[in-house]
């Protein structure tokens, strides 16, 4: 078991040598490097949207039961300063590559859109409760294009943003928003319902160096505790939730 400050110095430093390579990625990267990226950067966000309907209703069904759906931080402690209280509730699909079985089987459709995407990361609903604000902060690597899809837009749409570098943007239901995450960003829900989008972290496209170097950097971030760690919390919730309901 990796100590606290042990873990906290390896994270650190780990963080910091994936964004000193941020410069030569962006010049291999086959897609532009701006805070946001057009939808046509990426085919899938066609297949997204046109499926979105069938994605609302699997999360309206696993939403029926919120105390069943972890917050952020319980399955990520490395996002502890980022994820409070109920806040941000994620629950999860794929985490870098890895099917989280449990719950793709509890939404049939989305995991079988999310099975059909190349260079698919990440992906879980991303939850954000009434008036939380996630305070500004910045991903760890350009390998990856985030996708955020719209299912769940408060009507006060405006008070519910996301900033990426020194650009605003805001949601809509149905609809993608492609970013590079490793601009400063925050997100601020302020208004009085809940927020819900389909998370997606995806390959950039990369020429051939830049894909060989990619690979071999995902392949290391894969071995670290910043993906085993989640990927036993979340067999460790589901073997809960598990025994709680063969115990009702």
């Amino acid at each position: 078991m990796i100590k606290p400050f042990l873990r906290s110095l390896i994270h650190s430093g780990g963080k910091k040598l994936l964004r000193a390579v941020g410069a030569f990625q962006a010049r291999h990267s086959s897609v532009k490097t701006t805070p946001f990226l057009p939808n046509n950067s990426f085919s899938c966000t066609n297949l997204l949207e046109e499926s979105w309907e069938d994605i609302r209703e699997e999360l309206d069904s696993v939403w029926e039961s919120p105390e069943d759906i972890p917050s952020f931080h319980q399955i990520s402690p490395d996002q502890a300063r980022i994820s409070k209280g109920n806040n941000w509730k994620t629950f999860a699909f794929y985490i870098f590559k890895s099917p989280v079985s449990e719950n793709c089987k509890k939404c049939p459709k989305t995991s079988r859109i999310l099975a059909s995407i190349d260079g698919l990361q990440n992906a879980w609903f991303s939850i954000l409760a009434p008036g939380y604000r996630i305070p500004p902060h910045r991903g760890p690597t350009k390998a990856l294009v985030r996708c955020h899809l719209g299912l769940q837009i408060p009507d006060a749409s405006r008070n519910c943003w996301i900033r990426v570098g020194n650009q605003k943007q805001y949601w809509s239901e149905g609809k993608c928003m492609l970013f590079d995450d490793t601009y400063e960003h925050e997100v601020e829900n302020g208004t009085d319902e809940y927020r819900a989008v389909l998370f997606i972290d995806l390959d950039r496209p990369m020429d051939k160096i830049g894909t060989i170097f990619n690979k071999a950097l995902l392949s290391i971030v894969k071995a670290s505790h910043y993906v085993k760690d989640p990927l036993a919390n979340l067999a460790k919730w589901n073997k809960m939730l598990n025994r709680r309901q063969r115990e009702k």
